[in-house]
């Protein structure tokens, strides 16, 4: 158990599932301050990648600058982690994780609006239908960290703000009692 007063929250899912929406939204929402961090702009920004695959239209990322960069936010807390991928974050940072899931056909559309190309759109589809980042996430995390939740509507994402808002409010009433 870590001292911070604020907890790390990871938002993770296929490309299109709504990430970078439902965290805006909670560190619009929640009564603590929270910083979010699109990691993937985060990587952009940072220039944490090692080259460009044209093929693919993204960065391989230099997952070690990466961790070393995150550390020190991530270690004072109040952070949401948002990208489509999870496994490369430490165990010891995750406080939560939100695996959004969006049901394919929604998710393909999503996808082709983002003029992503076909091979993309097929391989993250493919990756949607076989849980690729849901089994990443329960492989990675204590199981009673890691939650599924249902991103297809703007009702779903309302609700599943909500819903991690109550757990923060759970989160910080243990850490008080407890001390």
């Amino acid at each position: 158990m870590t001292d911070r007063t604020s907890p790390v929250i990871i938002i993770t899912g296929t490309p299109g599932t709504g990430k970078s929406s439902h965290a805006h939204l909670l560190a619009e929402e929640s009564s603590i301050p929270l910083q979010h961090i699109n990691v993937g702009d985060f990587v952009k920004e940072k220039g944490l990648y090692d080259n460009f695959d044209e093929e693919w239209q993204s960065y391989n990322v230099d997952e070690d600058q990466l961790l070393d960069e995150l550390e020190p936010l991530v270690a004072k807390g109040g952070v949401i982690l948002d990208w489509h991928s999870c496994e490369v974050f430490p165990e010891r940072w995750a406080d939560l994780v939100v695996v959004l899931r969006c049901d394919h056909s929604k998710l393909w559309e999503r996808l082709e609006k983002r003029s992503y190309p076909l091979k993309k759109i097929q391989e993250n589809n493919e990756a949607e239908i076989m849980q690729v980042v849901l089994e990443e996430a329960r492989a990675s995390y204590a199981q009673e960290i890691v939650v599924e939740l249902k991103s297809e509507s703007m009702e779903d994402m309302e609700s599943n703000v909500q819903r991690i808002i109550e757990w923060i409010k759970s989160w910080q009433s243990q850490r008080t009692s407890s001390s």
